[in-house]
């Protein structure tokens, strides 16, 4: 056997010990992230239980959509595509007026120029949507359309597919409402969880309903549409924890929620609602909700 036999071997022999050690590692940092996120809110720090309200009604308004599936209301796929395109004007006013924007106010009051707070801003909205492409590459799921992706993904029963693409739509929605409310404007936060959860009854009846459409009884289809709204509190109140710890890191957070946003309604949400040949509706939607946004973040700031 050569040397270079053996060094493989031996990597082979040690890959499963670094694998645990790298679980370990990222386990402690969540459960350090969970302590700290617990005495804030017990301490009384109002930006985490800010956000801990924002993503609980963002998730109460996910179950809500659900219930017409619930009544075994039908809707046609032209209303369907229409909802997603709602969904994502929202979301892309949301990323406009209640991340980017006040990400780059974060960074120049830190000091930054107008060139650093674009970079800090530009360089944020990049890692975020690179974190959510590594996501979407590593982690087995199903799109509604598109079909099986990610490894191992034949090897997984469809439901939980369906639920891990569920939560990885919902991620960068409890993200922003976080570090929304970790911010210095508890205003503009509270329009921006409120701009989501409007969101978020269409996706709750949009998840149901595809669920329903593929097989699923209504019970499980209304079930796993509520469960994929509790995502969005879990992640609020980590992403406010995060930015509490320091506040150099609001500007990075805000734009990191941004960039995952924005991978989401290009790479998801605006590609699932153009396939069906309802492109016109489907744009019309996203034309509505982003209009509905800019009003909330405006009017209530």
């Amino acid at each position: 056997m050569t040397t270079l036999d053996l060094l493989f071997a031996r990597g082979s022999r040690m890959r499963p010990v670094r694998r645990l050690l790298g679980f370990c590692i990222v386990a402690v940092g969540l459960g350090l992230l969970a302590f700290e996120a617990a005495e804030a809110m017990v301490a009384g720090d109002a930006r985490v239980r800010g956000a801990l309200l924002g993503g609980s009604l963002a998730a109460l308004a996910t179950a809500l959509g659900t219930l017409p599936v619930l009544l075994s209301q039908q809707f046609s796929q032209r209303s369907y595509d229409t909802m997603l395109g709602f969904g994502a004007g929202v979301m892309l006013a949301a990323t406009s007026f209640s991340l980017v924007i006040p990400g780059l106010d974060a960074a120049r009051a830190q000091g930054a120029g107008a060139w650093a707070a674009g970079g800090i801003v530009g360089g944020g909205v990049l890692l975020g949507a690179a974190l959510l492409l590594a996501i979407d590459r590593l982690v087995p799921h199903e799109h509604f359309v598109k079909g099986l992706e990610g490894p191992k993904a034949k090897k997984l029963k469809r439901v939980w597919l369906f639920v891990l693409a569920i939560a990885l739509h919902n991620l960068p929605e409890g993200l922003a409402i976080g570090v929304a409310f970790a911010g210095s404007d508890p205003v503009a936060a509270t329009a921006l969880a409120t701009g989501i959860s409007i969101q978020d009854v269409p996706e709750g009846m949009v998840v149901a309903l595809a669920l329903r459409g593929v097989g699923y009884g209504r019970l499980m289809s209304v079930g796993l549409g509520v469960a994929s709204g509790l995502v969005e509190p879990a992640m609020a109140v980590l992403g406010a924890t995060v930015v509490t710890l320091t506040a150099s890191l609001l500007p990075w957070g805000l734009a990191l929620a941004a960039g995952a946003m924005l991978f989401v309604i290009s790479h998801e949400i605006i590609p699932e609602s153009h396939r069906q040949g309802h492109e016109a509706y489907a744009t019309g939607g996203l034309m509505i909700g982003f209009v509905v946004m800019m009003v909330l973040d405006t009017a209530l700031s």
